[in-house]
């Protein structure tokens, strides 16, 4: 059996938050790729540990309050690895190639120009989202739901889901055409509905129900991979449904009560952190939940939280 090596990663961010990416020697594992950077955990230091050694050995830095990104199991031919990615937003020293390796600081908006192991891609994907997905509530008018958008973009919202079940067709596609631009180079517009719309939003991406999950399985990822695509998840089977079709990142809900469904089972924080642990794409947590939990989402593995009623910035 293949052993599982333990390697611990840095999402480095400067001012200006670009990201810090190493170029791999070209006589090492996955040379000649741009990596994040870290290493190897030895059996006696835990991830923190080894992040802090691993970055002063190779960019000459001292960290500080490191925080947990993203843990990725993934199996190479030849080597199965468990990667802790964590974030790292300050450090004293100017990071430089220690090694003698090149480095360089990429706009997230850039990190798909560059070739990275398999290993680390659900990491440029958790780099490029924010902390936040805004859901538009239901039963608002496409007056209403623009507004309420229009403001969340001025508040600074980066990724946001047009959830309008309760519209015709024909209104939430205009309301769709409206908003994807408005929120053309601002924020990340994702749509729900019949991917045969999907040439209509070519800006767009697209957050599958679970319902769509189960109707997709066996079939391949439906949307181009220059594109969003995001799955609604409440189970470890719909979460392998999800990866399976190489999503980019899923909702997983309801972690606490909700007030459109307070009676509804939940499963609170220690089950969604069991199903964090087994998806290795980012995961917002949803139900329940507002900006005051975001750091407790993030301390056990999310990407952040989804919020609906907690986000929306006009009053329901």
């Amino acid at each position: 059996m293949t052993k599982r090596v333990h390697v611990v990663a840095a999402l480095i961010r400067n001012a200006e938050q670009q990201i810090l990416l190493a170029l791999r020697p070209s006589d090492k594992h996955m040379g000649g790729l741009w990596e994040f950077p870290g290493g190897k955990c030895e059996a006696d230091e835990s991830p923190q540990q080894a992040l802090a050694r691993e970055l002063h050995e190779e960019l000459g830095i001292v960290i500080e309050n490191p925080q947990p990104l993203i843990q990725v199991r993934h199996d190479y031919p030849d080597l199965h690895v468990l990667l802790d990615v964590y974030e790292v937003l300050n450090f004293v020293g100017h990071a430089h190639g220690a090694e003698g390796q090149q480095v360089r600081w990429v706009a997230p908006s850039a990190l798909a120009d560059y070739q990275f192991p398999a290993a680390n891609c659900s990491i440029v994907r958790a780099a490029q989202l924010p902390q936040q997905y805004l859901i538009t509530p239901e039963r608002l008018s496409p007056q209403q739901l623009y507004a309420g958008v229009e403001l969340a973009l001025e508040r600074g919202c980066k990724l946001l889901q047009l959830r309008a079940a309760h519209l015709p067709e024909a209104d939430y596609k205009i309301l769709a055409q409206r908003l994807q631009v408005l929120c053309a180079g601002r924020a990340q517009l994702m749509l729900k509905g019949d991917l045969a719309w999907q040439a209509e939003f070519p800006q767009a991406g697209w957050h599958l129900t679970a319902q769509q999950l189960h109707e997709l399985a066996g079939q391949t990822r439906p949307i181009a991979r220059d594109r969003w695509l995001a799955a609604s998840c409440h189970s470890i089977e719909e979460l392998e449904l999800a990866a399976a079709l190489q999503v980019d990142f899923v909702t997983v809900s309801p972690v606490l009560p909700t007030q459109t469904h307070p009676g509804a089972a939940t499963l609170g924080w220690d089950a969604a952190q069991t199903l964090l642990r087994q998806f290795n794409a980012p995961v917002f947590l949803l139900g329940g939940l507002t900006q005051q939990d975001i750091a407790r989402a993030r301390s056990i593995g999310g990407q952040g939280v989804a919020g609906i009623r907690g986000f929306w910035p006009l009053t329901l």
